[in-house]
C-alpha cells in the first residue's frame, strides 16, 4: 500500500490530466448513446458544451438588437429600464426597419390633446382605467372597472415561484392593476392586497371536488373568504397549446401545491382538453350565468382563436337569450409562459392580431361589442402595440412575459425545466432566494406606470384623451410591397365600435373603479 501511495504521489499534475482524459476517452468509445462522442472521443464533448450555451452566445454576442424572439434586445431593454425608472429613450433615430412587414405607424394629430389644469392626468400621469365596466350590462351584483388598462396575465403558482407571485401581487397593488391567478388556484402569495381575477381551467384547481369535477360550493366559499377577488375567468384554451390538456407530475406536487390545488400527493394529475362542467355552447353560457348568480362577480372566458363556427354560435345564443360572458380574453397563438410542444406553439391557433380581428368583427356584426369587455393577451406590453390593440377594439391588455421581465426574467427560455436562473419560473428554493420581493414589486409597478404614462402620451399625440377613442384609421401597418402601409380598417375589413366615453374624470368618479364599491 505504501508503495502504491508513493507511486501516486509522484505523479505530476499534468499526468493526472492525461489519465482523466484517457478515462473519458475510454468511456466515450465504449458508450453507444452519443455518436459524436463515440466517433470523436473527448473533443466531441466540446460540441455538446457549445450547443448547451448556444442560446446565451446568440443572445449576448451574435444576435442584433432587433433579431431575437420572442422578445428582442430593444424590447427587453425597454421593459428593464422602465421597471427600474431608468432612461428608456433611444438616441440618433430608430434602428428598426420601418418598411418591414407588420410595422406599426400611429397617425398623430396636427394639434395634440391638451390637458386642462384640473384634469386627472395633470396630477397623476399614469391614471388610466378601463373605459368599460365588467358586468355592467348583465347587472352583476359586483361590477368591476379595472383601474388599469394593463394587468398581469394568467400565470400559476407552481409554474412561477412563490416569490415571483408575491412580487407580482404586491406590484399590482401599487399600480392599481389586477392579478390573474392562472389555473393553479388561489395561493397565499396572491393575497397581498392586489385585485385578483380568479382563473380556472379544465382541472378546476382550487375549486374541484374529490373526483376532480367543478364544485360551485368551493368557488362560492373562495369568493366569500377573499373579497379582493373581483372577477372570474373560465379558460377554454390558451395560446401556447389550445385544445391540449396537461399533466402535473406527482413528483412536482408539494404539500403546499396539493392543498392549494386540492390534488392528491404523489399522483400525476391530468388537466384534460375538455371541461367536464359543460359540453355545448348553451351549457357554457348557463355555466357562466350560474357562477355570476352565485358569486355576484363578473364572469368571462379566455381562449385562443381558430375556427369561428362555435364562436358564432355563442354570439347568436348571447343575442337571442340576452345573457353570456361579461368579458372575453383573446390569447394569441404566439404562446406565452405555458410550456408546449413546438407543433402546438408554432402552428395551432392564430396570432393575436388575426385572432382578435376575426373575433371582434364577428361580435360587432351581431351588435354585441358594447356588452363585452375585450381583453388582449399576446406580446402587447408595449405602448405602440397597445395602441394598435385598442384601435382594433381591445379594452384592456394582460401581460405575462413582460411582467416576468420586469421582476428579473432574462428570457433564458428554460421555464419548463425548473432551472430558471432568475428564480421566477422555478420551485427551487435556492434560485428563488435571488428575488427581493419589495424591490421586484416596485419594479413591476414602475413598469406598469411607465407603460401607462407613455401610452397616454401616444394617445394625446393622436388627439385623444383615452385610448378607447382610437379608431382603426388611426393606425397603419405595412402589409405588402404594392401598398406598404394600410390603415387597420382596410387591412382587417371592419370598423371598431365607438366606446362610450365621457372624459377621464367620469372614470375617476366611477363607483366601480377598482371594485371598491
Amino acid at each position: 500500500m505504501d508503495t502504491l501511495l508513493s507511486f501516486l504521489s509522484n505523479i505530476s499534475w499534468w499526468m493526472w490530466i492525461i489519465i482523466a482524459l484517457a478515462l473519458v476517452a475510454v468511456r466515450d468509445i465504449i458508450q453507444r448513446k452519443h455518436t459524436i462522442s463515440h466517433n470523436f472521443p473527448v473533443v466531441g464533448h466540446i460540441r455538446y458544451m457549445l450547443e448547451s450555451i448556444g442560446p446565451e452566445l446568440r443572445q449576448y454576442l451574435v444576435a442584433n438588437n432587433r433579431e431575437e424572439l420572442p422578445f428582442n434586445r430593444i424590447e427587453r431593454g425597454w421593459v428593464y429600464a422602465s421597471s427600474k425608472n431608468e432612461n428608456n429613450y433611444e438616441g440618433f433615430g430608430t434602428d428598426r426597419d420601418i418598411y418591414a412587414h407588420q410595422h406599426i405607424f400611429i397617425n398623430n394629430a396636427m394639434l395634440p390633446y391638451k390637458l386642462e389644469d384640473n384634469h386627472p392626468n395633470k396630477k397623476d400621469n399614469h391614471f388610466l382605467p378601463c373605459a368599460k365596466v365588467m358586468g355592467q350590462y348583465n347587472n352583476r351584483k359586483r361590477p368591476y372597472r379595472p383601474a388599469s388598462v394593463i394587468n398581469v396575465s394568467a400565470m400559476s403558482f407552481g409554474s412561477l415561484s412563490a416569490k415571483a407571485i408575491e412580487s407580482l401581487n404586491k406590484g399590482v397593488k401599487i399600480a392599481d392593476a389586477y392579478h390573474n391567478t392562472g389555473e393553479g388556484g388561489l395561493s397565499p402569495y396572491h393575497k397581498h392586497g392586489g385585485d385578483v381575477v380568479f382563473h380556472f381551467g379544465t382541472g378546476y384547481f382550487g375549486v374541484r371536488d374529490d373526483d376532480g369535477n367543478f364544485s360551485m360550493e368551493k368557488l362560492k366559499q373562495l369568493v366569500k373568504d377573499n373579497p379582493f377577488v373581483r372577477a372570474i375567468e373560465v379558460k377554454l384554451s390558451q395560446g401556447a397549446k389550445p385544445g391540449k390538456g396537461g399533466v402535473l407530475p406527482g413528483s412536482k406536487i408539494t404539500k403546499e401545491i396539493s392543498e392549494i390545488r386540492h390534488v392528491p400527493m404523489g399522483e400525476d394529475v391530468l388537466s384534460p382538453p375538455n371541461h367536464s362542467a359543460f359540453n355545448t355552447i348553451p351549457e357554457l353560457v348557463e355555466f357562466v350565468e350560474a357562477i355570476a348568480h352565485e358569486t355576484g362577480l363578473p364572469v368571462g372566458i379566455k381562449a385562443a382563436i381558430g375556427k369561428l363556427g362555435q364562436w358564432e354560435e355563442l354570439a347568436d345564443y348571447m343575442k337571442a337569450n340576452n345573457k353570456g360572458p361579461d368579458f372575453i380574453t383573446v390569447d394569441g397563438g404566439e404562446g406565452g409562459t405555458g410550456a408546449a410542444p413546438p407543433s402546438f406553439a408554432d402552428h395551432v391557433s392564430l396570432p393575436w392580431v388575426y385572432a382578435f380581428g376575426d373575433l371582434y368583427k364577428l361580435f360587432k356584426d351581431k351588435g354585441l361589442t358594447e356588452r363585452i369587455v375585450f381583453i388582449g393577451s399576446g406580446k402587447l406590453g408595449f405602448p405602440a402595440k397597445a395602441a394598435m390593440a385598442f384601435a382594433m377594439g381591445a379594452d384592456c391588455i394582460n401581460v405575462a412575459r413582460e411582467a416576468m421581465m420586469s421582476i428579473g426574467c432574462i428570457q433564458a427560455q428554460v421555464c419548463h425545466t425548473n432551472r430558471c436562473p432568475a428564480g421566477v419560473a422555478t420551485q427551487n428554493k435556492w434560485l428563488q432566494r435571488g428575488i427581493d420581493v419589495p424591490l421586484k414589486s416596485e419594479r413591476l409597478a414602475q413598469y406598469f406606470n411607465t407603460f401607462k404614462k407613455e401610452f397616454l402620451e401616444i394617445t394625446h399625440a393622436a388627439g385623444y384623451e383615452h385610448p378607447c377613442q382610437f379608431k382603426m384609421n388611426d393606425i397603419e401597418v405595412n402589409v405588402d410591397d404594392h401598398n406598404l402601409s394600410k390603415e387597420l380598417d382596410g387591412t382587417y375589413h371592419y370598423d371598431k365600435v365607438a366606446v362610450p366615453f365621457n372624459g377621464m374624470q367620469s372614470l375617476k368618479n366611477c363607483p366601480h373603479l377598482g371594485g371598491k364599491a
